[in-house]
C-alpha cells in the first residue's frame, strides 16, 4: 500500500516519477487506513546517502500490506559529512531526538564504511548503541542490513565479526533453513541475495549465540537471521535493498581506483554478476584506460550505460517479499499508540509466540 509524502524529502517525488505510488499527505488524511510510522537510520556515506535512503523506503513502499507508510530518515552527528549531504540532511531529516518524542513502530538500519579496527571504536558507535537500547524498548521490530547486523550483533550479543581473506561481493544463491516462519513465508526456497563485505559473522556463531538463521548460502554464508524471541530484531548479512546496478557502481568506484593507482591490480568483477558480454566490455574498456593513461592521454568514459543493460536483479522479488512479511507482522503486533511498543495481550518477550517453536538449542 502507498507511501505517504509527509514531508519534502526528493525521494518522494523521484518514486513517483518512476510509478511508486506515493499519497500527498491532504490525500491520505482523507483516507480511513492505518498508519505505521518507520525510522530509517541511513549511515551511509555522503556518496551513496540519497541512493540508500531511495533504496530502502522504496522496499516499504513496495509492501502491499493494508497500511499508509510514513518514513522518516534520520543519522548520526558524528558521522563526518560534506556540505551537499548537510544541507540534504538539514532540509530533509528528522532528528533521532524528534523521533523519539514522536514514537516509531518499526526501525531500519544502513550499512556504513568503517575505518577503524574494530566497530565500537568508530565515532558513531556510542550514538548508534543509544539509538539500538532505545529501540529495544520502543519499536516493535528493528531491520538490519549488513554493517549495521555486525554492530548489533556485537551490542546485543558479544558476537565479533570475523576479517575474511577477500571482499565477499557480488550475488550468491541461499536456501531458506526455515520454511514455516512468517517472516519466510511465501519465499522460493532458493534465492538469490547480494553481498559487499570484508567481514563476516558465521552460522556457528549465531547459533552459539542462540539467534534462529533463516537463510543462508554455501558460498555467502549467513544471510537472514532473527533474535532469540524470532522478530525483535531481524539482521540481514547481504543487501536485500540493492539496485540492479549498485554492484556495478561499486566495481566503477573500484575501477576508478585503480586507474588512480589506490590499486595495484585490476579489480575483481563482482561474483556471478557479469554476463561474458558485460565481461568483454568491461576488459576492453580497462585495456583501452590502461593504455590512454600509460600515454598520458584522456581516460575513456566508463561505459556504465552498456553494462547497465548487461546486468540482472535477481533477488530484488525476494527481498521485497520478505520486508512485506515483516512490515505485516509490525502491523499485527504494535500498538496504535506510537508510544506503546505492543498490543495490549503480546508478550513482549514472545511476540509471534514462536519463540519456543523456532529458537534454536545453544550447543552444550
Amino acid at each position: 500500500m502507498p507511501l505517504v509524502a509527509h514531508s519534502k524529502l526528493p525521494t518522494f517525488t523521484r518514486l513517483r516519477q518512476q510509478g511508486q505510488q506515493v499519497l500527498t499527505l491532504n490525500r491520505a488524511s482523507m483516507q480511513d487506513i492505518r498508519e505505521l510510522h518507520i525510522g530509517l537510520l541511513n549511515m551511509m556515506p555522503d556518496a551513496a546517502l540519497s541512493a540508500t535512503e531511495q533504496q530502502f523506503i522504496r522496499l516499504v513502499g513496495n509492501c502491499n500490506q493494508i497500511a499508509q507508510f510514513y518514513v522518516y530518515p534520520f543519522t548520526l552527528p558524528e558521522l563526518t559529512r560534506g556540505a551537499k549531504a548537510t544541507e540534504h540532511i538539514s532540509k530533509y531529516y528528522s532528528s533521532f531526538e524528534e523521533l523519539q518524542e514522536l514514537g516509531l513502530d518499526a526501525l531500519m538500519i544502513t550499512g556504513a564504511n568503517v575505518v577503524k579496527p574494530s566497530l565500537d571504536g568508530e565515532p558513531f558507535w556510542e550514538p548508534l548503541v543509544k539509538v539500538i537500547n532505545w529501540a529495544h524498548e520502543n519499536v516493535a521490530s528493528t531491520l538490519c542490513s549488513c554493517l549495521a547486523t555486525h554492530a548489533l550483533v556485537k551490542h546485543l550479543y558479544k558476537i565479533e565479526r570475523q576479517p575474511l581473506p577477500h571482499k565477499r561481493w557480488g550475488v550468491y544463491n541461499h536456501r531458506i533453513t526455515h520454511l514455516d516462519h512468517p517472516l519466510t513465508r511465501g519465499i522460493n526456497t532458493r534465492f538469490d541475495a547480494p553481498h559487499s563485505r570484508w567481514n563476516t559473522i558465521t552460522r556457528e556463531q549465531c547459533e552459539q549465540a542462540g539467534l534462529g538463521v533463516l537463510a543462508g548460502s554455501a558460498e555467502a554464508g549467513v544471510h537472514l537471521t532473527v533474535s532469540h524471541d524470532q522478530f525483535s530484531t531481524v539482521f540481514f548479512q547481504g543487501h536485500p535493498e540493492y539496485d540492479s546496478n549498485s554492484l556495478l557502481k561499486e566495481y566503477k568506484r573500484e575501477v576508478n581506483r585503480f586507474l588512480n593507482n589506490e590499486m595495484d591490480s585490476r579489480p575483481p568483477y563482482p561474483q556471478n554478476y557479469f554476463s561474458e558480454d558485460a565481461k568483454n566490455i568491461a576488459v576492453q574498456f580497462l585495456d583501452a584506460a590502461i593504455e590512454a593513461r600509460s600515454e598520458d592521454r584522456p581516460l575513456p568514459p566508463f561505459p556504465e550505460d552498456a553494462l547497465t543493460r548487461l546486468v540482472d536483479n535477481t533477488w530484488g522479488d525476494t527481498g521485497k517479499a520478505i520486508i512485506n512479511n515483516w512490515l505485516g507482522l509490525v502491523y499485527q503486533v504494535t500498538n496504535l499508540e506510537r508510544h506503546k511498543r505492543f498490543m495490549e495481550d503480546v508478550d513482549p518477550h514472545d511476540p509471534l509466540g514462536l519463540r519456543k517453536k523456532f529458537e534454536p538449542q545453544r550447543p552444550g
